[in-house]
């Protein structure tokens, strides 16, 4: 019984410091982000007032910005479904010709961000682009377009995501339940609307939960389109002010409550808990051949959407390739050089950069891998109290915005501990005033920033789902018995663990890693929004100051793209290869 109650000791130890972490750079960040929206006093955060969020509502550009925000949030969520559904039924359902390596093309739009495709789509959509010099035509398509330009390139980039979650609901369906509608003479769209599409749900909405609000906070590709007039922007250009206007501050406020409430209402006409299967045959065996024409156009089904998704790479690519000027009213570039990959690794900011992304992404990822482990260990090793507020902390950030979570970190820079003294009574007749007690820690403006502990936290707190949910899969599969018989042979609790449990789940471990790590490489949010200064700039952060750079900038910006397509495509073939169908539930609220 004494040891029984040390290791619960432990475990209640654990939980309070990880859950400490979590509300101190998860729950306060978000926290002081509302109460700046509604403080009196912009300067110092207290009393109470509605003006702030009642002036946003009252700005037309503002309601406009959230107008156009939530539309492209909408039609991205509608088209990443019109995409990705048929896609996974024909993967989950169906055997065709080179299925295999289609599955993997469905995958390549995530080895880049939107924000960077967006230089690709501008060569090729442009006026004086590919599509224009092939039609012979003079379509202004991302300049009266815009709106539309920002939907297909996000939906091109996060289809995916449906992809994944709607295959790894098929997977689990039991083929029964299909075979009984069929002899009953249901026919295919009966059964798929009857039977499938309710089953599947909860997976859907999970997926379509996350593109959601992604592409209604997304801040990167919009600008690259010099597309202003939305919410994440709009809260960009007003960071200048944030220290002495509340109006980013309602801003964000009105952003998170958007995304919280359509969040809200999605889930529950939506959403739902999955129904539990009575038994689960395999998929192989539930999979019907197609052959001859019906193979050919499922295959080119998946060819013609991966073609596609592809474009943006491709227009990376070849503006990474070409040099300024000769890719202007031609199919391609007419004459090609290399000088831009020569000048994206030679270039003191870019190579700065590059280096800073490293180090930011190595370390988030080390810190997460330390606190993913403890979490799940918590979660699926534990009967302790609090073990669901744990879950539901550790799993929130796939909820909220990256936006908001950034623009909340740096509220925290203008605060006590960080930022100014703590006043305890009246600014005029102080009863106490509490000194800074961290200086130069935490800060994003002022002579001397120190960004990067931020920026690791930051990169660490938005990828944490990703190493706790791969861990915890593989902690489900590893039974607790070897643990148990290692401490009945004398070993502790830490060195059964580390020992045995570890090595079994190595695989889960890595995986989790290289996503937050690939992910932590081109974050853009946390980037734009925490690195002011040159010297700080992650990769996505000099890949935006080159691209506003006249000259060869959209050209050293490109090579500096694909020399992330390249990492990306290396780091998520790895986790493919050890998650498998698993994948898919990284992506899920």
């Amino acid at each position: 019984m004494p040891g029984r109650q040390r290791t619960h000791f432990w475990h209640y130890l654990l939980l309070a410091i990880v859950l400490g972490l979590l509300g101190w750079f998860l729950v306060t960040p978000i926290l002081m982000t509302v109460r700046g929206g509604f403080a009196a006093d912009p300067a110092t955060g207290k009393g109470f007032t509605l003006d702030h969020l009642y002036l946003v509502f009252l700005d037309p550009l503002n309601r406009q910005g959230l107008l156009n925000s939530g539309g492209i949030g909408l039609f991205t969520t509608l088209l990443c479904m019109a995409i990705g559904v048929p896609l996974a039924i024909l993967n989950a359902g169906y055997s065709y010709p080179c299925k295999k390596l289609l599955n993997a093309v469905a995958l390549v739009p995530l080895i880049l961000p939107p924000f960077v495709g967006a230089i690709g789509l501008r060569a090729i959509l442009g006026r004086q682009g590919t599509l224009n010099t092939l039609l012979g035509t003079d379509f202004d398509i991302l300049g009266e377009g815009r709106f539309w330009g920002v939907v297909v390139t996000q939906a091109l980039h996060l289809y995916p995501i449906i992809y994944l979650n709607a295959t790894a609901a098929l997977a689990n369906l039991d083929p029964a339940l299909k075979e009984c509608a069929e002899n009953l003479g249901a026919g295919p769209f009966r059964r798929f609307f009857g039977i499938t599409l309710p089953l599947i749900r909860p997976g859907l909405f999970a997926g379509g939960t996350i593109v959601f609000i992604w592409s209604f906070t997304e801040l990167g590709t919009p600008l690259m389109f010099d597309y202003y007039t939305v919410t994440p922007v709009q809260i960009f250009f007003g960071l200048k002010e944030v220290e002495n206007s509340a109006e980013p501050y309602a801003l964000t406020v009105v952003l998170l409550g958007c995304s919280v409430l359509l969040y809200a209402f999605g889930k529950k006409l939506f959403g739902g808990r999955a129904y539990a299967m009575y038994s689960k045959a395999s998929r192989a065996s539930a999979e019907k051949p197609l052959v001859g024409t019906a193979g050919y156009l499922a295959a080119a089904a998946f060819f013609a959407v991966g073609f596609l998704a592809i474009l943006p790479h491709l227009g990376v690519i070849f503006t990474s390739l070409s040099t300024p000027g000769s890719w202007y009213r031609s199919i391609l570039p007419e004459s090609l050089t290399l000088d831009h990959f020569g000048y994206a690794l030679s270039d003191p900011a870019a190579t700065t950069s590059i280096r800073n992304s490293l180090f930011l992404s190595l370390a988030a990822m080390s810190l997460d891998i330390v606190v993913g482990l403890v979490i799940a260990y918590l979660l699926v090793r534990t009967t302790i109290r609090g073990r669901g507020l744990l879950d539901a902390l550790s799993m929130l950030p796939l909820a909220v915005p990256g936006l908001v979570m950034a623009f909340g970190y740096v509220a925290m820079t203008l605060a006590w501990p960080f930022g100014r003294p703590l006043v305890i009574g009246s600014a005029e007749d102080p009863l106490l005033t509490i000194p800074v007690l961290f200086p130069g820690v935490l800060e994003v403006f002022g002579a001397n920033p120190n960004p990067f502990p931020l920026l690791v936290i930051a990169y660490a707190v938005r990828r944490l789902p990703y190493i706790v949910r791969s861990t915890v899969a593989g902690l489900e599969q590893t039974s607790g018995e070897l643990e148990e018989a290692a401490v009945n042979l004398g070993a502790s609790r830490p060195v059964a663990v580390f020992k045995i449990i570890v090595p079994l789940i190595m695989a889960n471990i890595i995986a989790g890693g290289l996503l937050v790590f690939s992910f932590s490489m081109l974050e853009v949010s946390d980037s734009l929004i925490l690195a002011q200064k040159s010297i700080h700039y992650p990769i996505t952060k000099q890949i935006f100051a080159f691209s506003e750079m006249l000259g060869v900038g959209q050209h050293v910006a490109s090579a500096m793209g694909v020399w992330g397509m390249a990492l990306l495509t290396v780091t998520l073939v790895g986790a493919s290869l050890l998650l498998g169908k698993k994948l898919g539930s990284i992506f899920r609220v």
